[in-house]
């Protein structure tokens, strides 16, 4: 192996130690339990059953974090991806949107269950059990559209 192999080889692993110095914030901001999704809106139990393993990881300050979130950079990529979910759509803040936003946003939601963008198909990678089956899916949509019409 060249010299010039071997220390890029060692800058790699240099620059992989010094980035696992920069973890994210794997804090669960407190939240009322009142405001909840769920505990507003009281889906059957097969719907919360669904939301809850494909859904609240990413949406909720429910968020468990497996192992592989303690290695960066797939924790910088995965600490983005629920920053973002959690901007879009926050489970555990449903109280605080308005009614106008409550009624959008299951809109949304239905819209892309329907549209097989969520779960994330990234997501769905290392979390196979949050795949929805068509059954699953049809469940939410035909929820979703039933609560978002109650408005």
């Amino acid at each position: 192996m060249s010299t010039t192999i071997k220390r890029v080889l060692l800058g790699l692993v240099i620059g992989l130690l010094i980035m696992q110095f920069f973890q994210i914030d794997k804090t669960q901001p407190p939240s009322d339990p009142e405001n909840d999704f769920i505990e507003r809106l009281a889906p059957p139990d097969e719907v919360a059953t669904v939301l809850k393993r494909s859904c609240y990881d990413c949406h909720s300050y429910k968020t468990k974090y497996p192992w592989y979130t303690s290695i960066a950079p797939i924790s910088w990529w995965i600490g983005h991806h629920i920053e973002e979910g959690r901007k879009h759509l926050n489970f555990s803040e449903w109280g605080k949107y308005t009614q106008k936003q409550q009624q959008h946003k299951l809109e949304e939601c239905g819209e892309e269950v329907e549209r097989n963008k969520m779960p994330l198909a990234s997501y769905l990678w290392v979390h196979g059990e949050a795949k929805l089956s068509e059954a699953q899916a049809t469940l939410l949509i035909n929820w979703f559209k039933e609560k978002e019409n109650t408005f």
